[in-house]
């Protein structure tokens, strides 16, 4: 991999965790928080290089060697900036909310120092201009882009993450399974403590999927909360970019610095976040709300009987807490505004304009692409689909138009009936498994591809949802629980989930990766 010879200078540098000292020794790296991390670096148990030395040993102990490959590439410069964060202390100087937060980061992050494929052979010497607006932001907060992680190829698949730039990265807890796609080597990477946490995009699956496979907590917000500038596109209404954590406080601590306004997205909007989405983290947040269960996404014929198992005593944990569960929660017209709806390939516009924000891109029409047979086998049905539109027509003027959000009136309806809906029955949010089915083994990612349960109601509606841990398979393999609320509040779901996640604590790390 092309991270090798990064590990290999540091090993003969002597730079790796064995050789950081007795009090490095005594920090734990599996399952740390970004809180555990600044304690330890502000009562000098450790500084924030061998921080960062640690979580690049784990990387190169663990990622190839267990058959993960979740890393695509290392930051060269992640332990000088980690040695920056070391002086500016020493200094006395103040530091910011996510000073030394090592994050794994998507390949289709853009990001100025550092390669941006997207997962395609394609763009794989492609280095941006700038960061996306997201990792601006997390930098500007202090974190460290440790590392980029392995995709599903232009994101096409929820179903498993094989890219034609770095192969395919397989589910942490078992490698014989998937970890969802897209973000799959974010999942695994930040499941394996390969880094304190991870960033993901999700068009129709790909931060709550993947996240429900590797015992995550991951946000997709309300469309327009969130800046998707600089995010490699797939469908330009649909995608949203969000932490992927192994902890509800984590996700939020990067959620409460990359949400807001960003004048380059067209679809954000001003003045729509919380001032402190920190002030959600609230124990006894169940306590009095009043909880839908969507039987749509819940009882449909090839529901596994464990995971409803899992889900309906998941319901009783919510009662417990406090909450009010409302079952049976419907929305009208849901299935036949869900087939209305469909999909839009509007990819093939999306990525020409994305890539004439390169300086010098290698190519501005992915078709060629496409042509040339430059894509991984596992890709070429979704490529064939997602490439079909107009090069350079806007689809809402695509002869069969594509309307794009927020101006589509099927998915305006399907909104405009779920707020009626949850209204009408008085609930604060509604909640189903987010996958319906366990992960697909992993030589059969397309076949056995089943149960995700994030395409319909969340994309199509605009709708904010979390995912957050809650079971485990027999089989040694998670599940989560989906949380859905109005637009615009994603404060509450915060709530909601971090209250359920203290209660029942069901995140676990995987084996085979423990402390060096």
């Amino acid at each position: 991999m092309v991270y090798q010879s990064l590990f290999k200078k540091l090993l003969l540098g002597s730079l790796v965790i064995a050789s950081c000292g007795a009090s490095a020794q005594q920090f734990t790296f599996v399952e740390a928080t970004i809180a555990e991390i600044q304690s330890a670096i502000r009562s000098n148990d450790m500084s924030c290089q061998q921080i960062v030395e640690g979580y690049l040993a784990r990387i190169a102990a663990y990622d190839q060697a267990r058959g993960i490959n979740a890393i695509t590439e290392i930051n060269p410069s992640a332990v000088e900036i980690a040695n920056g964060i070391d002086q500016s202390i020493a200094r006395g100087e103040e530091q910011p909310a996510l000073f030394c937060a090592p994050l794994l980061i998507k390949d289709n992050f853009d990001t100025a120092d550092m390669v941006t494929t997207g997962g395609s052979i394609a763009l794989k010497d492609s280095i941006p201009p700038d960061d996306a607006f997201m990792i601006r932001k997390l930098k500007e907060a202090g974190a460290i882009v440790l590392a980029k992680t392995n995709m599903a190829e232009w994101a096409f698949s929820p179903r498993q993450s094989v890219s034609s730039s770095y192969g395919r990265t397989a589910n942490a807890y078992d490698t014989g399974y998937v970890p969802a796609g897209s973000s799959g080597g974010t999942a695994s990477g930040v499941a394996a403590s390969f880094g304190v946490a991870g960033m993901g995009s999700d068009t129709g699956n790909s931060i709550r999927g993947p996240s429900s496979h590797l015992a995550l907590f991951g946000i997709r917000s309300t469309i327009g909360l969130t800046s998707r500038d600089g995010v490699i596109p797939l469908a330009f209404d649909r995608d949203i970019a969000g932490p992927m954590t192994r902890t509800v406080e984590d996700g939020v601590r990067l959620f409460n610095v990359v949400a807001g306004y960003d004048r380059a997205d067209e679809l954000s909007l001003p003045l729509r976040r919380e001032v402190n989405y920190l002030d959600f983290l609230n124990p006894d947040g169940l306590e009095g709300k009043r909880i839908g269960v969507f039987r749509s996404l819940v009882d449909h014929e090839d529901a596994d009987p464990e995971i409803k198992e899992i889900f309906f005593r998941a319901l009783e944990d919510l009662q417990a807490a406090g909450a009010t569960i409302i079952d049976n929660f419907v929305i009208p017209d849901f299935e036949a505004l869900s087939d209305a709806i469909g999909g839009c390939p509007r990819f093939r516009y999306d990525m020409w304009r994305y890539l004439q924000t390169l300086d010098n891109p290698p190519f501005l029409d992915v078709n060629e692409v496409l042509a040339a047979g430059n894509y991984a086998p596992e890709s070429e049905q979704s490529f064939r689909y997602f490439s079909q539109g107009p090069l350079d027509i806007p689809p809402d003027q695509w002869e069969e138009p594509c309307i794009t959000w927020p101006n589509h009136p099927e998915r305006n309806q399907l909104l405009g009936n779920t707020i009626v809906a949850m209204n009408g029955a008085m609930v604060d949010a509604i909640v189903f498994p987010t996958w319906s089915n366990p992960p697909a083994r992993i030589d059969r990612g397309r076949e056995d591809y089943n149960g995700d349960n994030n395409q319909l109601l969340v994309p199509d509606a605009g709708l904010p949802a979390v995912t957050v841990p809650m079971g485990w398979l027999q089989s040694g393999l998670p599940v989560g629980l989906q949380i859905v609320g109005r637009p615009f509040t994603e404060g509450l779901l915060i709530e909601l989930a971090y209250a359920y996640e203290q209660r029942t604590q069901h995140r676990r790390p995987p084996n085979g990766f423990p402390e060096l």
